[in-house]
């Protein structure tokens, strides 16, 4: 059973969220001077710089559950994750301990870490060779179907 995300705590804040991706290509340089290049892996992961301003019952739930749950932030969880593929469940885990809690404020806590994801957030090839414009036109599809017919 995979490992929650708990629900009573928010997401990240925005501020310095950032996704970065493993490299999957293995690049060699040629005595010619060009180089060779080819895809080494097929699924990498991803890191994400995160940080959270949470209140103290927060903050105690956080480190609490990052310390027992987590097993210090050794374990897989099932994380809510906004990407350019929207706001989903990503299976991530702590790259490393966290920074702070540091107060900030009378009563709030900033608590920043890496955190990797477990796979590259893609869209699948089939929609990329096949449905490109539908893609790009997104956001239209998504307006007509919420403003225009809310109840399908």
């Amino acid at each position: 059973m995979a490992i929650e995300y708990p629900t009573g705590l928010p997401l990240p804040l925005r501020e310095g969220y950032g996704l970065n991706h493993v490299d999957p290509v293995l690049r060699t340089d040629m005595a010619s001077g060009r180089s060779r290049m080819r895809q080494r892996f097929t699924s990498v992961p991803s890191r994400v710089s995160v940080s959270w301003l949470l209140t103290t019952p927060e903050a105690q739930l956080f480190e609490g559950w990052h310390a027992h749950t987590l097993k210090s932030g050794t374990e897989w969880f099932d994380w809510p994750t906004l990407t350019p593929m929207g706001l989903k469940k990503y299976e991530a885990r702590f790259m490393q301990m966290y920074s702070g809690p540091q107060l900030v404020g009378l009563d709030s806590w900033r608590i920043t870490a890496q955190v990797e994801l477990f796979e590259r957030p893609l869209m699948p090839a089939d929609w990329i060779e096949i449905a490109p414009d539908f893609i790009l036109g997104s956001s239209i599809i998504d307006l007509a179907l919420n403003h225009e017919w809310p109840r399908a």
